[in-house]
């Protein structure tokens, strides 16, 4: 046996145990958190008795349930799916398919990139399907139709291709002529394009899907422009979007980076909560940049992905990278695309035992952004505006704490109220 072939058959081993791990601790956390949703059920916790009614305690845990039920299927799926393009050699097919279309090279690679994309978006298109005119439509938040969910889908589909593919093919390109640190080359243009998309997404990428008109109540925009003079903040303006016209769902937030940022409400927003509680909502994202929390995720994302190009530099060029996975290399034409994809499907099964690690430290993001807010604004407008969001979102108040550790990325209802009450 040679030595490659002894490495892409402990590869492998490798590869299956960690499927094997990873599939069961989601199955086990998903099965704690409906277990312990389905028997706090029939009680409202004694903190939120004369806040919360029966009915709306019901009715949350009725939709964590949904969705934890619709979520295990998709675990499952995904996990055959993984299985069946590397071990069960369907990416190792498609790429011969390709070659045999196309020769070896850029544009075969480039296919290969797209071709996989496509396919793993229409594996993914039943559940978005059932998640928005199903489970969303049966608890009364999706407002969507059909052509409206199309018609996000083809603009979505679209804009993918005119961003995604000039950027797939230049990083091709560096993988396959700059020579063994490519991956610093291609990182370069990642955190590049990453910027780009930051100033680009409030003006030009997200009013593709909604409208974003400026705020008009007067009395608000006083307040809201005061507080962000208090807390010494630019926006470049004030806006309003149309999210009633897909979901029930609320929300705001700040978006764009340097000069172009802006704040954006939901139309939903406005209707459920007071001028107050506005103002402490906005005072927690303040928050959030008074503590640079938001550069903060940029650099750690930027040197995540530093390290991780570094390290597929390296398994890019090892053999039994490929064989154990399923794949046969070229060996006379690039195998980039390949080795992007394959790492693609193979991080996720390492990284996720890092979630309760990279959820408490958001977690505890949440908490400094809370607390700011609370030094702003006082502690009460913000706990009832959470109190409202949690009702409305039908957001579940008795969540399993090890679930919470491995995905919750916001503090539980009942750990926040507590401190903001404290």
């Amino acid at each position: 046996m040679g030595m490659n072939s002894h490495f892409s058959l402990l590869w492998t081993l490798v590869f299956v145990t960690m499927v094997v791990l990873t599939l069961g601790v989601q199955m086990w956390l998903a099965g704690r958190q409906i277990r312990h949703v389905a028997q706090h059920r029939q009680q409202v916790p004694a903190a939120y008795a004369q806040t919360i009614a029966l009915d709306e305690h019901q009715k949350a845990a009725d939709y964590t349930v949904a969705k934890l039920r619709l979520g295990l299927l998709e675990i499952a799926v995904g996990s055959v799916v993984l299985v069946a393009w590397t071990l069960l050699g369907g990416l190792h097919m498609l790429n011969q398919a390709l070659m045999s279309m196309l020769g070896t090279g850029l544009v075969q690679q480039l296919a290969l990139l797209a071709s996989f994309a496509v396919i793993g978006m229409l594996i993914d298109l039943p559940f978005g399907w059932y998640r928005t005119f199903r489970l969303e439509k049966q608890f009364g938040f999706n407002r969507s139709t059909v052509g409206l969910w199309v018609s996000d889908g083809i603009k979505g589909l679209v804009l993918t291709a005119l961003l995604g593919l000039p950027l797939a093919a230049v990083v091709l390109w560096i993988m396959d002529i700059a020579g063994p640190a490519w991956w610093v080359w291609a990182w370069l243009v990642w955190v590049g394009f990453n910027l780009l998309i930051l100033v680009l997404y409030p003006s030009f990428i997200a009013p593709l899907f909604n409208k974003f008109e400026p705020l008009q109540d007067e009395a608000l925009k006083t307040r809201v422009t005061a507080l962000m003079d208090r807390c010494g903040f630019e926006a470049k303006g004030l806006f309003v979007m149309d999210g009633s016209r897909r979901s029930a769902h609320a929300n705001a937030y700040f978006t764009g980076f340097g000069p172009a940022k802006r704040v954006v409400f939901y139309d939903t927003l406005l209707k459920q909560l007071s001028a107050d509680e506005m103002d402490a909502v906005l005072a927690h994202e303040l928050g959030h940049f008074k503590h640079r929390h938001i550069i903060k995720r940029m650099v750690g994302i930027f040197l995540f992905s530093l390290a991780g190009l570094a390290l597929l530099g390296w398994l890019s060029q090892q053999a039994w990278f490929y064989l154990g996975l399923g794949v046969t290399p070229s060996l006379l034409g690039s195998n980039s695309g390949v080795a992007l994809i394959l790492f693609g499907l193979t991080l996720p099964l390492f990284t996720f035992f890092l979630s309760p690690l990279l959820s408490g430290l958001s977690r505890k993001h949440e908490f400094e952004a809370d607390a700011y807010a609370k030094s702003q604004t006082g502690g009460a407008p913000l706990a009832s505006a959470l109190l409202k969001l949690y009702k409305d979102n039908a957001s579940t108040l008795t969540p399993d704490p090890w679930y919470v550790r491995f995905y919750y990325s916001h503090p539980p209802a009942t750990d926040r109220l507590a401190r903001l009450s404290a």
